[in-house]
């Protein structure tokens, strides 16, 4: 059943919370925490100085923090006050801080002074731009201070229908697109998914690695934790010993991931026989879940895994598993209620059960479109329908499997392979810790797949030893003909593999 009661402005949704829960804790960090009722309060006090800042309605404000109490109240106030939000990841170059900031037309950037040095002094900036940062020593430019000081009211209010978001695609290829999406949007994915088939709820308290630039934490660990009135920790950054420890310490029962982090998790966990205690519930989305990690993942720690699978331009998911133990280990599980999923061929006909075809996708989560790029937009949104570029299987039940994306699929030979069922077969040697898959240039063949691995500790690399696992695993064709070790697979920050990095390292030490 989908929670439509929390589908409602950010100006209510938090009034009302203030006004039930009071003096319980919504958000927390290391150095503070704040509650419902404070949360009301301080948004709405930094709502009115950004207005005193001629920061208007349907203007936008970026925020570049690290994930913390402040990154939460500065992006409820900016929405408060009917302005757009621009998430940008703190760990960012500077020239894609510029690019974001030129291209979303921001007017004021929420951030700390080291950041707004650089900028100042290194960059070129179509606009004049204001800043508010946490460690300002002057009271009217500290955002801490500025949170707890009262300034001319104003009658607040936002649009649900009305972009408040722009979040920029994490840039597998390319430069990255401004998705823009409404509270609306958001909300629903909210109260179709997160609160009816995951569970968050009042008495949900989360512990929170996922970085808050990115959609699926803006949803569930932001917009989420609001909509359900539930209580969160945020992590700084993923750390599995942090997770450990924080757990063994406080009575956590809900942890939002991405595969990456659950795979980690589980290394860990199994090298120092570590255990998760009171976490009975662990979600992912971001990336897609091999079916081994998931029931790997299952069985060490005794809970359950809901894996699940979406794209920001949808704001954060379109399917996930439920509870219980019909769901399919290695399936990204049924459509949320409401959405509507097709998987078609080249000719946009609908493919039968089980074969592969392009998944596309309705419903009220789908952006609005991409910021200023309308020629983009109109490539992927035809008649209501966002194409993801992502394919897929359906089976006779329904159950939706992710298996490549268009523009990923390597062809070695005139014959297709998927890096993700590569990854997958490679996965399943005990000696592997990560790996990544992707389609080098070959004269003669077109492309051919490479395999970048890393492997667990005290294992020695041995490319032919890798190669014959895969023998039993995988047709010929499909077995990589190059495989490098290497330290560190790149990702974005939802988990997902940076292969033209991989192929850009690669090119260069082949030279």
């Amino acid at each position: 059943m989908i929670k439509k009661d929390i589908i409602q402005p950010i100006n209510d949704l938090i009034e009302k919370q203030a006004k039930e829960l009071k003096d319980k804790i919504a958000y927390a960090d290391e150095i503070e925490n704040i509650s419902y009722k404070n949360l009301n309060i301080e948004t709405k006090n930094l709502s009115f100085y950004l207005n005193e800042k001629n920061l208007n309605p349907d203007d936008t404000a970026s925020i570049i923090l690290p994930n913390s109490v402040n990154w939460i109240v500065s992006c409820f106030a900016i929405i408060r006050l009917g302005c757009l939000v621009v998430p940008i990841n703190y760990d960012s170059t500077l020239s894609e801080i510029e690019y974001k900031l030129n291209d979303s037309n921001t007017k004021i950037v929420i951030t700390t002074n080291e950041i707004k040095d650089k900028i100042k002094k290194q960059l070129k900036l179509k606009n004049e731009i204001q800043f508010i940062t946490i460690d300002d020593q002057g009271a009217d430019l500290n955002l801490s201070k500025i949170r707890k000081i009262n300034h001319q009211s104003i009658l607040l209010k936002d649009d649900i229908n009305k972009p408040s978001y722009i979040l920029y695609t994490s840039g597998t290829t390319g430069q990255p697109k401004g998705v823009l999406l409404t509270t609306r949007g958001m909300l629903w994915v909210v109260a179709s998914c997160w609160m009816p088939i995951a569970g968050l709820n009042e008495n949900s308290k989360v512990l929170s690695p996922l970085p808050l630039f990115h959609s699926y934490a803006l949803n569930l660990s932001v917009l989420g934790i609001l909509a359900a009135g539930a209580s969160e920790f945020l992590l700084p950054k993923f750390s599995p010993i942090d997770i450990f420890n924080k757990t063994k310490k406080e009575k956590f029962n809900f942890l939002p991931g991405v595969p990456t982090m659950f795979h980690y998790l589980l290394s860990t966990g199994k090298k120092d026989n570590l255990n998760l205690n009171n976490i009975n519930k662990c979600v992912s989305a971001g990336a897609i879940m091999p079916a081994k990690l998931n029931y790997d993942f299952e069985e060490y720690f005794n809970l359950e895994l809901l894996d699940g699978y979406g794209i920001t331009e949808t704001s954060t998911m379109v399917t996930m598993n439920w509870s219980g133990k019909e769901k399919n280990m290695g399936s990204c599980g049924l459509p949320l209620p409401g959405m509507s999923v097709r998987i078609i061929d080249g000719n946009d006909l609908d493919v039968k059960p089980g074969e592969e075809g392009e998944l596309i996708c309705r419903g009220p989560n789908v952006m609005i479109g991409y910021h200023k790029k309308e020629n983009e937009t109109d490539k992927i949104l035809k008649n209501g329908w966002y194409y993801t570029g992502d394919l897929a299987k359906q089976d006779l039940n329904g159950f939706i499997t992710i298996t490549g994306r268009l523009k990923e699929i390597i062809i070695r030979g005139g014959q297709n392979i998927s890096p993700t069922e590569v990854e997958e077969a490679i996965l399943k040697n005990p000696k592997i810790l990560d790996c990544a898959v992707v389609g080098l240039k070959h004269s003669e063949l077109g492309e051919i797949p490479a395999a970048f691995v890393i492997l667990k500790e005290g294992e020695i690399f041995n490319e032919n030893e890798i190669k014959n696992f895969c023998v039993n695993e995988l047709s010929k064709y499909k077995i990589p003909d190059i495989i490098k070790q290497i330290d560190f697979v790149p990702r974005t920050g939802s988990g997902k593999t940076m292969r033209y990095k991989l192929i850009q390292n690669h090119e260069e030490k082949s030279i």
